[in-house]
């Protein structure tokens, strides 16, 4: 398996667990203290920016029935491979009903750990 992948699989792992604990601090943990997101869907037309000090335990407690899972389609090493363009699908199962979007990460390397420095999250719907 690929190290960004491993990244991956760890990132999403811990938001499974973030869903079931409602602890925040193992996402927090995958996130660089740079990081700003973005998220939108077809009805917007501004896509939500959100930082690294976003209430991310009140988007846990949100959700009682949830889980992520993802697929990678495309990543790209920069910078003598300290940081990768991830293109891919996510889907959130939410009480059962799948949530799909296509995402794009970048993950840098900080001191010698994969941080999660952007993101863009569109959904499908």
């Amino acid at each position: 398996m690929h190290p960004i992948q491993e990244v991956l699989t760890g990132y999403f792992k811990a938001w499974n667990e973030g869903f079931i604990t409602k602890d925040a601090s193992t996402i927090r943990n995958y996130m660089s203290e740079k990081f700003v997101g973005y998220w939108s869907h077809a009805n917007l037309d501004k896509p939500e920016e959100y930082g690294y000090h976003y209430d991310i335990a009140s988007v846990l407690r949100e959700y009682n029935d949830a889980e992520k899972s993802f697929e990678i389609f495309s990543s790209v090493a920069r910078k003598s491979e300290e940081e990768y363009i991830v293109v891919g699908r996510e889907v959130n199962t939410i009480n059962g009903e799948a949530y799909a979007a296509q995402f794009m990460f970048i993950w840098r390397k900080e001191e010698a750990t994969w941080k999660l420095l952007r993101e863009y999250i569109e959904l499908e719907r």
